[in-house]
């Protein structure tokens, strides 16, 4: 496998040419004192050493080797073995200070906003998928502490878990109960010191046993034996591997093991985990049968971080494929020309048609996705660090693109990772190169978090519907108001019509689909998922729009230098994403425009 190199020159370009975050921080004052241009780009060009030179190394081995586990004498639980390097990675990982980079800094985080974060989490995740999910699970149970736990609690758990001295879990899916939460069986009852005793089975828990760290905190669903049915009566518990004392030094072993781990297709490396607890001592987090609300802050981080893990997939998935076909020599161009060999000797596999297709197909999706990332990760800072209007509006388009970035980041980055197996052909196929590992890799994103299907109907029902348009209208509205800005740029005309048609076609089938709302359910359930990539196509279109703006600024400045070719780049990227890939829009309305009768006319019997 090529060795991955992290994009930070994409990076710093949509961070200060496309988004101006550095005139956001200084508007924002919890984050104008701590973060400037400087700290920015030396936070990212070190995270990029440690992908590079830490993690991406053992990613190769970590999949070969995988995770391995071993019965305790007892019987009872069992312990779980990383593979060769990353008990080592991990170290140095934590040992920079990187768990905590978003962080609460009461508690020892560095509170660095969530656009650069996304950027780590990316870097992370093309490193290795797997190595990437410990830490970054670690940070998302940290968010819905520092936000929903007792200051007693903070100041136990937080501290350690920045640190990289623990890690942390989240405990949902039962056997019987996967998406549909409110069926779990977990039980939490009282006892005398206001603890709670946690007894029940989980699966499918990432990171739930490892021999990374000294403990391991896991958040946990679960039920007290008064509580309503349903989702309404869950709650979440916080409870550690190890008990610990009120100094944070560790105690006894707590009531919790592993029972066996998980054989996978992908992800080998991530201890995917079945955690039983009997009888575990517990501490409720946030308020009793509010648990699912507590736990949705730390599923809405992973749940972005997934998407960005997509991406991330479908970085080194084009960095490989682009490197192998511009070595690659087979077959002859049907054009000769001065980018061509001579006539009796093959050309590199870049002269076909189809190979170009599949590269720029990757390219463009890969840097439009990683654009309407930064996108979302900005709103969220807004809703995080501003105030009145502007916090107002990060929150809303944050929790309406929240579904969009975790399914349709993972659909492109799985489409982008077979798409680069492709190139390969059957060196694709073979483990020698390293390209099929992305693919099993990439695979589970789609599935985790919520599936791709689930986030499609979160997207369409609660957000769309459910608001009556008014979250969706409130990007329609800024991307309108983009587009007036630039009326009667002649250089933007190719961007600008085919993007305004498109951001007229999506509002109306946006209102035709919450007008159906009240006809048939069913026609909203078939038509979720074109709808999710209906949005993903158009907002990526806009953000498109906006780098080739300030590309095209840039190629006209005399100081351009040795970046032009890269703002050049951008310009022709963005044109093939217009002319190629935005009409996939087209079929997709098609399909949203029929009805649910070809599905649900059809006896289960018949399928």
């Amino acid at each position: 496998m090529t060795e991955y190199k992290v994009p930070l020159n994409d990076m710093d370009f949509l961070l200060y040419d496309v988004f101006n975050v550095d005139e956001v921080w200084r508007s924002l004052p919890q984050l104008a004192e701590q973060l400037d241009k400087d700290v920015a780009g030396a936070i990212l060009q070190e995270c990029a050493k440690i992908a590079e030179q830490a993690i991406a190394p053992i990613s190769r081995e970590g999949d070969e080797e995988g995770v391995s586990f071993k019965l305790n004498d007892n019987g009872i639980g069992g312990k779980v073995t990383t593979a060769k390097g990353y008990k080592e990675a991990f170290a140095t990982y934590a040992e920079g200070g990187w768990c905590g980079l978003g962080g609460d800094v009461e508690y020892g985080g560095m509170g660095m906003p969530k656009v650069l974060t996304a950027f780590h989490e990316e870097m992370l995740s093309s490193a290795d998928i797997a190595f990437a999910l410990y830490p970054v699970l670690t940070a998302g149970a940290g968010l819905s502490l520092a936000k929903h736990g007792s200051e007693g609690l903070k100041e136990k758990f937080l501290t350690k878990m920045y640190s990289g001295q623990w890690t942390a879990s989240m405990c949902l899916t039962e056997a019987h109960a996967g998406s549909d939460l409110g069926l779990i069986q977990t039980k939490a009852v009282l006892q005398d010191d206001n603890s709670y005793s946690v007894t029940g089975s989980k699966i499918f828990i990432t990171g739930g046993e490892h021999d990374l760290t000294e403990n391991i905190v896991h958040l946990v669903l679960a039920k007290l034996p008064d509580a309503p049915a349903g989702p309404r009566g869950i709650s979440l518990f916080l409870v550690p591997k190890i008990l610990v004392n009120d100094d944070q030094s560790l105690g006894e072993p707590n009531k919790v093991s592993c029972g066996a781990i998980e054989h996978k297709m992908g992800i080998h490396a991530s201890a995917t985990c079945v955690m039983n607890f009997d009888g575990a001592k517990g501490y409720l987090i946030g308020e009793l049968n509010k648990g699912l609300a507590c736990m949705f802050t730390m599923m809405n981080f992973e749940r972005i971080g997934v998407g960005i893990q997509g991406l991330s997939a479908g970085e080194r998935s084009y960095q490989n494929a682009l490197a192998y076909a511009k070595d690659r020599k087979q077959g002859r161009a049907l054009v000769k020309n001065e980018t061509t060999k001579s006539a009796n000797n093959a050309d590199s596999i870049m002269v076909h048609g189809d190979v170009r297709r599949m590269l720029l197909n990757m390219k463009a999706l890969n840097e439009g996705s990683r654009a309407l990332s930064c996108y979302i990760a900005l709103q969220l800072d807004y809703a995080t660090y501003g105030s009145g209007e502007l916090q107002a509006k990060g929150e809303a388009l944050s929790a309406l693109m929240t579904p969009l970035a975790k399914a349709f980041f993972t659909d492109l980055g799985f489409e982008n990772t077979v798409t680069g197996q492709q190139v390969f052909g059957g060196h694709g196929y073979i483990r020698e190169w390293g390209q099929e590992q992305l693919v099993r890799d990439a695979r589970i994103t789609q599935i985790y978090e919520g599936t791709n299907g689930i986030q499609a109907m979160d997207l369409l029902m609660r957000k769309v519907v459910g608001s009556q348009g008014k979250l969706v209208n409130i990007f329609i509205d800024e991307v309108r108001s983009y587009l007036q800005t630039v009326t009667g740029d002649s250089q933007l005309t190719e961007f600008a019509q085919p993007l305004s048609q498109a951001l007229d076609d999506f509002s109306q089938v946006s209102s035709a689909l919450i007008k159906q709302a009240d006809v048939n359910l069913n026609d909203l359930g078939v038509a979720a998922n074109d709808y999710l990539h209906l949005f993903g196509y158009t907002a990526m279109a806009y953000i498109w729009m906006k780098m080739a703006q300030s590309s095209l600024q840039k190629t006209t400045q005399q100081d351009a230098g040795q970046s032009e070719m890269f703002y050049q780049s951008k310009v022709h990227t963005a044109r093939y994403f217009f002319t190629r890939l935005l009409p996939r829009r087209l079929s997709l309305m098609a399909t949203i425009n029929t009805r649910s009768d070809c599905l649900f006319n059809i006896d289960d019997d018949l399928f």
